[in-house]
């Protein structure tokens, strides 16, 4: 990696997002955080863009001023909601905002940064998913946005793998952050199943995701592409739900 590459991580301002553009500006990276809310405390190395991601020519003309000051040869799509609801609850506006937030800003910020790839002949993209995408239930617009995510991505890594392009997946199981909560109140009975089923017996933590995550960014994961690597805790061996 040359001094501050530059990397754009996508809703990095909570969360997972938090400690991924944490972990990726003490790598060495210069780390362009796209997010509608601006960060408590900024690393040394980021540098802040407000975006609302569902407005696509906001989003598209913010890529383009990022590109504008340094060629991006890295993306990082992490931002996301969740609407929990059942099947009988799901409504189309929903469906229309998880796809938007989870899926379409994705699609929109790969276009955006591909110039600046296939320049360098070099690419690595992440998308993080969910465990979710394997089934999960109150979450029919979540998980299918997840899943469609999958497919996005394996086929991302078949259509540029001969640009030098490496495009993977991370799919978190119940990582502790605020987002994990709202949508899995702590002490209810669902909540405490959940813990029940994770074979190592704890949450994940936001720095665990952020790892596997910077390890697909890395220069030397060139030969692995289009897989969904789960960061659970052994839930998804036996599909523990």
């Amino acid at each position: 990696m040359s001094p501050r590459d530059a990397v754009v991580v996508t809703g990095g301002s909570n969360g997972i997002g938090r400690a991924t553009v944490v972990r990726l500006a003490q790598d060495g990276y210069r780390v362009f955080n796209l997010d509608l809310v601006e960060p408590v405390e900024p690393m040394e190395h980021e540098t802040f863009v407000r975006v609302d991601l569902t407005d696509e020519a906001a989003l598209r003309a913010a890529l383009t001023g990022v590109v504008a000051q340094q060629p991006v040869t890295r993306l990082v799509n992490n931002a996301g909601i969740v609407r929990p609801a059942s099947i009988d609850h799901v409504t189309a506006a929903d469906l229309q905002a998880v796809m938007a937030l989870n899926v379409a800003s994705c699609i929109a910020c790969v276009q955006a940064l591909l110039p600046s790839m296939r320049a360098a002949g070099f690419g690595r993209i992440v998308n993080v998913s969910s465990r979710a995408a394997l089934g999960k239930c109150e979450r029919v617009a979540y998980a299918s946005s997840k899943a469609a995510l999958h497919g996005l991505t394996r086929t991302l890594a078949l259509e540029l793998g001969s640009d030098g392009i490496s495009v993977n997946a991370v799919g978190p199981g119940p990582i502790a952050t605020d987002l994990f909560d709202r949508a899995n109140p702590p002490g209810a009975p669902q909540t405490l199943a959940i813990l029940e089923a994770i074979p190592l017996r704890r949450m994940g933590r936001p720095s665990e995701v952020a790892h596997m995550v910077a390890s697909l960014l890395d220069a030397r994961a060139g030969f692995v592409t289009g897989q969904v690597v789960y960061v659970c805790g052994g839930m998804t061996v036996g599909l523990a739900s």
